[in-house]
């Protein structure tokens, strides 16, 4: 006997606001304006399990990628972190915050001088 792989999913989850969120609330298959609210409600449909990785993937025609890097911003930075225009400053920041000596930083193509790197690591802890 053979199971339907949707036999065994949530017919609805908590939402990124709260609310119930069930297939119908998604955002349309058809949707080119990817607003925060939007990229939300994918990743927490996933997370969730209403929708697989790949069902979310061809569903909205998105690379493994660019869904993990949606995942990613939530995680590190809460919604805010899935603003298009801080995109490129969370990710500069993120460099820094991964990285480690500054060699580290020098191998990721970043220039830093000694004063530099302490001034940024004494910043951080403080």
């Amino acid at each position: 006997m053979t199971q339907e792989p949707n036999q065994h999913r949530p017919t609805h989850i908590i939402g990124p606001d709260g609310e119930p969120l069930t297939l119908a609330d998604l955002p349309s298959p058809t949707t080119r304006r990817w607003v925060i609210r939007r990229k939300a409600k994918v990743v927490a449909a996933v997370r969730g399990g209403l929708l697989s990785l790949d069902e979310a993937c061809r569903r909205y025609h998105l690379s493994v990628e660019e869904f993990l890097s949606w995942q990613r911003m939530i995680e590190r930075h809460g919604l805010p972190g899935l603003r298009v225009t801080r995109i490129q400053q969370y990710r500069s920041s993120d460099t820094f915050r991964d990285a480690g000596p500054a060699g580290d930083l020098r191998d990721a193509g970043i220039d830093v001088l000694p004063s530099d790197y302490a001034t940024r690591n004494r910043d951080r802890d403080n």
